[in-house]
């Protein structure tokens, strides 16, 4: 099973072997200073947005492996009946969220405490995960103008 760390100054998914066979890459490491909010889901699909881009999926089943968005890329390993801790990163990171299913809600709540007390530039502005923009917003969330008829 997947698990984040912090070494360093990174937070690291460190895969099993068959997570880097499925996904077809080694572990994933994103700076610290990207992580812009931690949460815990429940229900592990409500952390898999998007389309899958790279890595294996099975439909009802667990998804390994990169899904694109139009707000960026995701890296997931989730699994389902899992709780999932979710991990926020800023634009600058080469991932926007990093989602990865733990064995029970003790843990995800352990590690996101932990990751959010090692993060430096955290957001608690609200416990919630933001949405992922929509084709056609511009960056302050409002729609373009309308062209002319």
């Amino acid at each position: 099973m997947a698990r984040i760390l912090v070494d360093g100054d990174d937070v690291v998914v460190h895969l099993s072997w068959w997570q880097r066979a499925a996904a077809r890459r080694g572990d994933v490491r994103v700076p610290l200073a990207a992580v812009c909010r931690v949460t815990v889901e429940a229900d592990w699909w409500r952390a898999l947005r998007g389309v899958r881009q790279r890595g294996t999926w099975v439909p009802g089943g667990w998804s390994v492996g990169t899904r694109g968005h139009p707000g960026g890329t995701d890296f997931v390993v989730l699994r389902p009946g899992r709780p999932v801790v979710v991990v926020e990163l800023r634009p600058s990171a080469p991932f926007r969220l990093l989602a990865v299913s733990v064995a029970d809600d003790d843990e995800a709540r352990v590690t996101a405490r932990r990751l959010g007390r090692a993060a430096p530039r955290i957001d608690t502005s609200t416990r919630y995960r933001q949405p992922v923009p929509v084709r056609g917003e511009t960056a302050d969330g409002s729609a373009p103008p309308a062209l002319p008829g």
